[in-house]
C-alpha cells in the first residue's frame, strides 16, 4: 500500500470516504426483528435468561444460539501495516475496518476489528506475549481469530502459540494467504511450461514473514527446501551469517552466491516480496527456460512485468489490480474462514490451506459459464477486450489466478477447506454434500449482497 500525496483527488476522496457520517466504514445492525414490547422481552429480558442458561447447562449450543459461528476478530498491533509499516494500531484500524468490509462483502461473515495497545517492548518492538495473552481471551467471543499486519518476527510466535493455546481457527493472513494464493497461481504457470514444482529452483526476495510463509508453504506442496534460496537486504540467506532469526536459519546453506544476481541464475521461480526495481531486466535473462516472475512488492513491483516479460519470462505476477495475474488476499481468507467456520474447524492447518489453493487454481483452468462471464465481462472490461476469459480451457499465461470478483471463488475454496477440515479431523461439523453446501454459500453470498 502506497502513501498518497495528500494533495491527489485519490487522498482527498480516501479522506472523504471515510469521513462521512457515519464515520469509519461499518456498521452494527440486528439481525431480528425488535419492533414491539414482546420482541423486546425476546431479544433481552426476561426471554435472553433462557438461552443464557441453555448455554450454561449446554456449552455447545453457543454455536446455535449466538452469532459467534458466524463472527471472526480482526487482529492488529499496527506494527507491519501493508506498505505503511509501523504507524501503530490507532492508524491501523482503518485497514482492519476494511478488512471486515471484505469478509462481509465476499463471504456474509460478520467481523470485528481490534488493534491492540500497550504490547510493545521499551524498544517499540512487539511484544509476542502481550498480544497472546490478549487474544487469547478472545475466544468466547468469536468462531475465528484473523491475524493481521503483525511484523515479524512477533508475529510467528504469536501466531504458532495461539494456535497452541485456542480452539477455534487463528490465521495470520500475511503470511498465509500471500502463500496460499501465489501458490495457485505457481502451480498453473507451472502447468503452462511444463515444469513440475519438485524440479523447480526457487528464488525468494525478501525474508520477512510473508517470504518465509511462503517458502514453507511450496515445500509443504511438493517444492524441494535444497532447492530454495531466501534473499533479504544483506543478500543470500547462507550458513556462513550469524544474524538470522531461527526462521531464516532454516533456509541456511554453504552457497556461493551472495547476492540476488547470483542466486537467480538458473532459477525456474523467482518470488519477491521485497522492494521495487529489486530485480532487473538482466536477471530475469539469466533465469532459466519458461521462467516463472511474481513480482509482489507494492505500490510498486521489483520489475514491471512488460520488462519481465521482455527479459524472457514466461508467466509474471504482481501484487497490483492493473496487472495481469494479481495475487490478492481477497481470494483466500473469505472462502477460508466461511469453510473453517460452517465445520466449526478448530485450526486452519496445512491440509486446508492446499485445499484452497488447489481451488483456485482449477477455476482458472475450467471453462467460464454465460453467466459468470457476463459479470467478470462488467467487473473487467479491459481484461475481457484482451481474450483472457476466452476459452474452453482459459488457462494462459495472462490468466493463472482467478479474478476477486468471480462468483465461484468463495463458494469453491470454502467447499474445499471443508472437506479438507473434515478429512484431517478438525472439524466439528460434517457436511455430508459438499456440491450442495458449494451452491448454498454461492445463494447465501448472493442473498447478502442484494
Amino acid at each position: 500500500m502506497s502513501n498518497p500525496d495528500p494533495k491527489t483527488k485519490l487522498a482527498q476522496d480516501a479522506l472523504a470516504y471515510h469521513a462521512q457520517n457515519p464515520h469509519g466504514k461499518l456498521t452494527m445492525q440486528p439481525s431480528k426483528p425488535c419492533n414491539s414490547q414482546y420482541d423486546l422481552s425476546l431479544a433481552y429480558t426476561p426471554g435472553v435468561a433462557v438461552p443464557c442458561m441453555e448455554i450454561h447447562n449446554h456449552p455447545e449450543a453457543v454455536w446455535e444460539y449466538t452469532g459467534r459461528g458466524n463472527c471472526v476478530a480482526v487482529v492488529s498491533d499496527g506494527t507491519a501495516v501493508l506498505g505503511l509499516g509501523n504507524i501503530g494500531p490507532e492508524a491501523g484500524m482503518p485497514v482492519m475496518e476494511g478488512k471486515s468490509v471484505l469478509f462481509k462483502k465476499f463471504a456474509d461473515i460478520n467481523s470485528i476489528p481490534i488493534c491492540l495497545g500497550s504490547v510493545f517492548q521499551e524498544n517499540g518492538k512487539t511484544d509476542p506475549k502481550k498480544v497472546i495473552e490478549a487474544v487469547k481471551y478472545l475466544e468466547p467471543s468469536f468462531g475465528g481469530i484473523n491475524l493481521e499486519d503483525i511484523g515479524a518476527p512477533a508475529c510467528f510466535e504469536i501466531e504458532t502459540t495461539l494456535k497452541q493455546k485456542m480452539s477455534i481457527p487463528v490465521f495470520h493472513d500475511d503470511q498465509h494467504g500471500t502463500a496460499i494464493i501465489s501458490l495457485a497461481g505457481i502451480l498453473n504457470a507451472l502447468k503452462l511450461v511444463g515444469k513440475k514444482i519438485g524440479e523447480c529452483k526457487f528464488v525468494m526476495n525478501g525474508a520477512g514473514a510473508a517470504g518465509i510463509a511462503c517458502a514453507e508453504y511450496y515445500i509443504a506442496a511438493g517444492a524441494k527446501r535444497e532447492n530454495f534460496i531466501l534473499c533479504d537486504s544483506r543478500g543470500t540467506i547462507r550458513s556462513d551469517r550469524t544474524d538470522l532469526n531461527a526462521q531464516k536459519a532454516r533456509f541456511a546453506r554453504p552457497i556461493s552466491e551472495k547476492t540476488l544476481a547470483e542466486a537467480i541464475r538458473g532459477a525456474d521461480v523467482f518470488m519477491g516480496v521485497s522492494v521495487a526495481g529489486a530485480l532487473t531486466k538482466e536477471m530475469v535473462a539469466s533465469m532459466n527456460r519458461g521462467a516463472v516472475v511474481f513480482a509482489m512488492a507494492n505500490p510498486n513491483p521489483e520489475i514491471h512485468p512488460m520488462d519481465a516479460k521482455a527479459a524472457g519470462a514466461a508467466v509474471v505476477g504482481t501484487g497490483r489490480s492493473d496487472y495481469p495475474n494479481q495475487v490478492n488476499n481477497v481470494l483466500g481468507f473469505p472462502g477460508i474462514f466461511r469453510g473453517a467456520l460452517d465445520v466449526r474447524a478448530t485450526d486452519i492447518n496445512e491440509a486446508m490451506k492446499l485445499a484452497a489453493s488447489r481451488a483456485l487454481a482449477e477455476i482458472a483452468s475450467e471453462p467460464i459459464p454465460e453467466d459468470i462471464l457476463a459479470i467478470l465481462k462488467e467487473a473487467y472490461p479491459a481484461d475481457a477486450a484482451a481474450g483472457v476469459f476466452d476459452g474452453e480451457n482459459p488457462l494462459k499465461d495472462t490468466y493463472v489466478i482467478p479474478k476477486p470478483f468471480d462468483p465461484r471463488v468463495v463458494p469453491r475454496v470454502a467447499a474445499g477447506v471443508a472437506e479438507a477440515a473434515m478429512k484431517s479431523g478438525v472439524a466439528q461439523v460434517e457436511i455430508k454434500d459438499l456440491k450442495a453446501y458449494e451452491q448454498s454459500v454461492a445463494e447465501r453470498i448472493r442473498r447478502a449482497n442484494q
